[in-house]
């Protein structure tokens, strides 16, 4: 059983070297590279404003966080939820950077990058060579649904790359339950109807396919129900 992190932040600017912060951590727990339904989400306050062109992106105003937990208050909650698991993300460096650095900050280990980042953008840029591998383009060719998704909020975000990294990692028939019941499933099912099943009464055969049974009959050689 192997049991993965899928997540995703949502933040003030573009770079925590410049002072941004975390303002939303969504995770989902994922066995064998499917969600099992356990989640972890958070709203931060950032500690700082919110710029108007980060508000844009994801709808948070500073007025929207009030009364909201620190990151220093959350971090042992996510650590705990994410344990030692690797951690899937799109665009993978940036929510790594972002982790790290308020994981620093409030006195807490780094995530390590290199053994535990998955990043599924690296994932369809190698499958889709040239073409677009933002998360909106993914799920337009793999057909997911995208209308509940207007401004970015991390929570809809991780719903949304769960089902696009099944796609990535092979399509739903990898999946035990996702798509229905399996072909060796439907074949006991079917033998177990047929075992089942009242033969039906047939008509007896009339004199011609008598006669016509006696003909071929006659026709083969040695049959093996004749001899004694």
């Amino acid at each position: 059983m192997k049991r993965s992190i899928l997540f995703d932040t949502e933040t003030t600017g573009f770079d925590p070297d410049m002072g941004d912060r975390i303002i939303e951590i969504a995770a989902l727990e994922l066995i064998d590279d499917l969600p099992t339904g356990e989640a972890y989400h958070v709203l931060i306050h950032p500690e700082r404003d919110i710029p108007p062109e980060a508000t844009k992106v994801h709808g948070f105003r500073i007025e929207d966080l009030e009364g909201k937990p620190k990151f220093a208050e959350v971090a042992d909650g996510f650590l705990e939820f994410i344990g030692d698991s690797p951690m899937i993300a799109h665009n993978a460096r940036f929510d790594f950077k972002f982790v790290n650095a308020e994981l620093v900050a409030c006195g807490r280990e780094p995530l390590d990058y290199a053994s535990r980042a998955i990043d599924t953008v690296e994932m369809a840029r190698k499958k889709y060579p040239g073409l677009p591998a933002s998360l909106d383009a993914l799920c337009r060719r793999f057909g997911i649904d995208l209308s509940q998704r207007g401004t970015h909020n991390a929570l809809l975000d991780c719903k949304l790359l769960a089902e696009v990294y099944v796609e990535l990692m092979g399509g739903r028939q990898r999946g035990l339950g996702l798509a229905g019941p399996s072909r060796a499933q439907e074949m006991m099912e079917g033998s177990t109807f047929l075992a089942n099943r009242q033969p039906r009464k047939m008509a007896p055969p009339s004199v011609e396919e008598l006669e016509a049974h006696a003909v071929f009959m006659s026709t083969i050689k040695d049959p093996v129900w004749s001899r004694s």
